[in-house]
């Protein structure tokens, strides 16, 4: 079964580097491997010094790019639903190029990538997919677009297709209205099938390892908490934190002494913040990140002589889980602890978790926006924080 890594990251921190450079070390050392950018601004041919296009290019021995294409995409994979919404637009009135632009709805990018990572996971022609995805709001929005779906799959298609079925006849007897096809809905319902059957491989940790690319900077890592705890909230597992650009030991003097001071303090933050998931850590180059040579060097400071594919982290590092009463529990793996060693603050949308020497800060996913802290207590190993109902305003 191929493995998917997913890099996801602020806009800005290199993960596309990030990702070609790990798809190049695992190619190089025999495994086929696919990199796939999902981001719309793609940059990953740029970082090869190749062209890419949206079907897989052969980028050298047992490595293929590719970069999604949406309208390309969206013909290939939902061509009878985009007919579909281009004759509405044309029936509204708008010429022929405009309807064809306005086909591709908003969404779309999100599917083209799901259904792209679903056709080349079932062809197992490569035993690795590494995905470099668009920046962090934009990533989210991909991986939580199957949970929608399923939403409007399961209360809102069917009374929709049972509308259309019963009012088709009288609609087309007295206009010209492009009322969907039964086949529309056949399709639509594949995609959604499509969609969920990826989702289901993309949320197994066996298959999937989501890592999350940063730098040492501030903003940066307060946007990375923010996603660390949304990506658990969706499920989704994820392996490691990449530290990149990291400025070298030889800078600690002159110009750069006082920023590297700055990225070791950060560095430290990044480790108390995201423990127990490892930290790869990626120098600053002397130069921009670009073609091959460029690309090995950051996929061996990043990798050493570890397989790139290799899952780094197995447990789920917390849980959250509503509860009957209405209250929400954040749960977190502490084997070993015990409730006297552990101590909490909660202030406004972070929860700081102390253990001896060590602290760890969250920040709180928006269900627990709102609530207050009931109780703490140790069970089987895992701290369960029961918070109550949310208060109204």
């Amino acid at each position: 079964m191929p493995r998917i890594l997913l890099f996801t990251g602020k806009g800005g921190v290199g993960k596309t580097s990030v990702a070609a450079a790990t798809a190049l070390c695992a190619a190089e050392r025999g495994t086929r491997t696919l990199v796939l950018s999902t981001d719309a601004a793609h940059s990953l041919g740029d970082v090869f010094d190749r062209p890419l296009g949206p079907e897989p290019v052969e980028l050298g021995p047992n490595l293929h790019g590719q970069e999604v294409d949406v309208h390309y995409s969206v013909e290939q994979h939902w061509g009878k639903l985009q007919r579909y919404v281009r004759d509405l637009f044309r029936w509204r009135g708008l010429d022929n190029v405009l309807a064809e632009e306005m086909s591709v709805l908003p969404g779309m990018e999100e599917v083209a990538g799901f259904l792209w990572v679903w056709r080349h996971f079932r062809s197992n022609d490569y035993d690795l997919i590494v995905i470099d995805s668009a920046p962090t709001g934009e990533s989210l929005r991909f991986l939580s677009l199957p949970d929608v779906g399923r939403w409007w799959m399961e209360k809102l298609f069917p009374i929709h297709r049972r509308v259309a079925r019963a009012l088709r006849p009288a609609v087309q007897a007295v206009t010209d209205f492009p009322v969907p096809q039964e086949e529309t809905y056949d399709a639509a319902a594949e995609l959604f099938h499509q969609l969920d059957s990826v989702h289901d491989r993309f949320t197994d940790p066996t298959v999937t390892s989501v890592r999350l690319v940063v730098n040492p900077e501030t903003v940066v890592i307060k946007e990375s908490r923010r996603t660390f705890t949304y990506l658990h909230l969706f499920g989704y597992s994820l392996d490691a934190v990449v530290l990149n650009r990291m400025l070298p030991e030889e800078a600690a003097g002159g110009y750069f002494g006082k920023m590297r001071k700055r990225q070791q303090m950060h560095r430290k933050t990044v480790e108390e913040t995201f423990s127990p998931l490892p930290v790869l850590e990626a120098p600053a180059f002397d130069r921009e990140v670009m073609g091959p040579d460029d690309l090995r060097r950051l996929g061996e400071a990043l990798h050493g002589d570890r397989d790139p594919a290799t899952r780094l982290y197995a447990g789920r590092t917390f849980d959250v889980r509503s509860r009957e009463d209405g209250g929400v529990d954040l749960i977190m793996p502490l084997p070993l602890a015990t409730k006297d060693e552990i101590d909490l603050t909660h202030r406004n949308c972070e929860i700081s978790v102390v253990l001896g020497p060590y602290r760890r800060t969250f920040y709180l996913p928006r269900v627990l926006h709102g609530r207050e802290v009931e109780r703490a207590r140790m069970e089987n190993g895992e701290l369960r924080i029961e918070f109550g109902e949310r208060k109204e305003r």
